[in-house]
């Protein structure tokens, strides 16, 4: 399946302008405020790190006091419905994972939620290539061997993720159809409920943005198999690509990004737009992520809706070549 230009330009164009405004704004409309940026899942993930990495800062350039909330539930729909039933006036904000815009739209894994219509694009944090795990007893110190072993043991051995149509999730099962091997999916509520099974063994194939998972590799509590990229990671240049081993073009990387919810002033969310993209010029913060593992990476908030739009028919076409549902 393919997305035409104009297809793609007018679902990006949902998230990047929407309807007209139902509220006034001015440029002072947010300062001396308080403003909820809401993270849809537990601590200790990806989301959570890319919403804390921003929000002192992001709060400051607004003129505000930015806090996260953590609001997790229902594969992320708990926090998504709790930003779209908050007065649209620019002082509720989503911090966005890649998977519920996009991947768990294309398997309807959130219910009648629509990202592209019901959200509009603020712009992107990190953009970073996954890092595949396993336990250290598991007898692979590759990719290529993973998978050999995998296919010795047709599902005799597990993967995590974080539920049905998760990156962890859908990308695991996209490595499935392309390496021809069988994993049993073992879905867990959050990342931090995952490591500890991690950790202890329990599971033995993981993926996931590297914050979470690098600072367990330098302490030899997990072994890294690759990045999910066809270069290097540039933070850690020791583990090999996916093309390296084997596997080009798996194009699983994980984005965390700034949505407000649908009804939010167009000029607002364009100046909300313009200071991240400013706060993520800041070489502290692009270092303090990059020593996390994760890749600042700035956008536009045109070229982040059109973004999602691509991603969400992407997905679609991978889910139905490899029989992925939301069930």
């Amino acid at each position: 399946m393919t997305i035409t230009t104009s297809r793609r330009a007018a679902l990006g164009a949902g998230l990047a302008t929407l309807a007209a405004p139902r509220l006034g704004w001015t440029q002072g409309s947010l300062a001396g405020r308080t403003i909820t940026l809401v993270v849809p899942s537990p601590a200790g993930g990806g989301t959570d790190f890319s919403a804390r990495l921003v929000a002192d800062s992001f709060g400051r350039a607004l003129g505000a006091t930015m806090v996260v909330e953590n609001r997790p539930g229902g594969n992320d729909v708990v926090g998504l419905q709790s930003v779209l039933r908050a007065t649209p006036d620019g002082t509720t904000l989503l911090c966005g994972y890649c998977a519920t815009m996009t991947a768990r739209p294309a398997i309807g894994g959130i219910g009648d939620i629509v990202p592209t219509r019901d959200f509009q694009a603020v712009g992107q944090i990190t953009d970073t290539p996954q890092l595949f795990v396993t336990h250290p007893t598991v007898p692979a110190n590759t990719l290529q061997e993973f998978i050999a072993l995998a296919k010795q043991k047709p599902g005799e051995m597990n993967y995590a993720s974080a539920g049905n149509g998760s990156m962890h999730h859908m990308g695991t099962e996209y490595l499935k159809h392309r390496a021809g091997i069988d994993l049993v999916h073992v879905p867990y509520r959050g990342t931090g409920e995952t490591i500890r099974d991690l950790i202890a063994g329990r599971i033995q194939f993981y993926m996931n943005s590297p914050p979470p998972l690098t600072p367990l590799v330098r302490d030899g509590k997990l072994r890294a198999l690759c990045v999910s990229s066809n270069e290097r990671h540039p933070g850690m240049p020791d583990i090999p690509s996916a093309a390296e081993q084997g596997m080009p073009d798996l194009n699983l990387n994980v984005w965390f990004s700034v949505f407000a919810p649908r009804g939010v002033p167009a000029p607002m969310v364009a100046m909300m737009s313009e200071k991240l993209r400013e706060v993520l010029a800041d070489q502290a913060l692009r270092d303090r992520a990059f020593q996390a593992g994760a890749l600042v990476a700035p956008s536009t908030a045109e070229a982040l809706a059109d973004r999602v739009a691509r991603e969400t028919e992407n997905w679609r076409r991978i889910a139905q070549q490899a029989n992925i549902t939301a069930g």
